[in-house]
């Protein structure tokens, strides 16, 4: 698996703001929209497309489009959907499918709760989103899901990344034999006790859409 760290001051400095406890929820929200625009960039950069003729108003050129089928976005219930609209911003035309996953607290296993998605993902070349990639245990089972059902091309764009759940992530993509890239703006320090990324920016999900009372 290729880990791609976007190094850029705009990602720097909106991280930064992420990370900090003080940042309202609106302007969270808003920040990691914005990043992950920026992130996207770099996460599509092998984005499958074909040549196309083009007329402009002088004449006949060679163009680019995306190919078909379209890209197709999944992200990760609930927190992924926080990063849908800064990703559909770069890339409209994509098709988006909904994956919730929750632990198993007997198995400690991923289960999958609910899903929007084709029976038949041949062909398929798949972005999951997921803020923070801690233990591995979600994206790691999304990516077997998304295998299973075919994708032949995954690429799991993140806010932040713990390096145990890179090794897990890599040692799951191993056994699977598909190309998968992970894209974030920043691999942490490590995971403390209770499973959080250190020094990271606390529970993506609550700083985004807050804890129903």
């Amino acid at each position: 698996m290729e880990v791609r760290v976007v190094q850029h001051p705009l990602v720097d400095h909106k991280l930064s703001l992420l990370r900090s406890k003080t940042t309202p929820q609106p302007n969270f929200r808003k920040l990691v929209d914005e990043l992950v625009t920026l992130l996207a960039y770099e996460a599509t950069f092998g984005v499958r497309v074909n040549e196309v003729d083009i007329e402009t108003p002088i004449t006949m050129t060679k163009g680019t489009r995306l190919a078909n089928p379209a890209p197709l976005v999944v992200p990760i219930l609930r927190a992924g959907l926080g990063m849908l609209d800064g990703m559909l911003r770069l890339v409209p035309t994509a098709e988006v499918g909904f994956l919730g996953m929750i632990r198993d607290e007997e198995t400690l296993q991923p289960m999958t709760y609910a899903e929007r998605l084709p029976q038949d993902l041949s062909g398929r070349q798949c972005y999951v989103l997921d803020p923070m990639l801690a233990t591995g245990g979600s994206l790691g089972g999304a990516v077997q899901f998304l295998v299973d059902r075919g994708a032949d091309d995954i690429t799991c764009i993140c806010l932040l990344a713990a390096p145990e759940g890179i090794e897990k992530l890599q040692g799951l993509l191993s056994d699977l034999k598909v190309p998968c890239s992970l894209v974030v703006a920043a691999v942490d320090e490590k995971l403390d006790e209770n499973g959080y990324i250190v020094p990271g920016l606390g529970d993506a999900g609550d700083r985004l859409y807050g804890l129903a009372q």
